[in-house]
């Protein structure tokens, strides 16, 4: 299980970059479905700093949920 654990890291940092490549997108669309990814990023990034017993970067990934959420919101018609 530990190893499963510790492998989290690696789709958590592709998940990471393909938010990101999303989020940059001109179309609409792609930008949301990137804030999702980003959220799912940070569910992963959750999972594994915890196994890692990295907690500074458990509050940041909460953080940066929060923002997150935001971006989903402000991405929808009338914001």
């Amino acid at each position: 299980m530990a190893n499963l654990l510790d492998a989290v890291q690696w789709p958590a940092m592709v998940v990471t970059l393909l938010a990101a490549w999303l989020v940059a997108s001109q179309a609409k669309r792609q930008r949301k479905l990137g804030f999702w990814f980003f959220i799912l990023s940070n569910a992963l990034w959750i999972v594994w700093a915890l196994h890692a017993k990295a907690y500074a970067l458990v509050i940041l990934q909460f953080g940066l949920f929060a923002l997150n959420v935001r971006g989903t919101r402000t991405n929808e018609p009338g914001h």
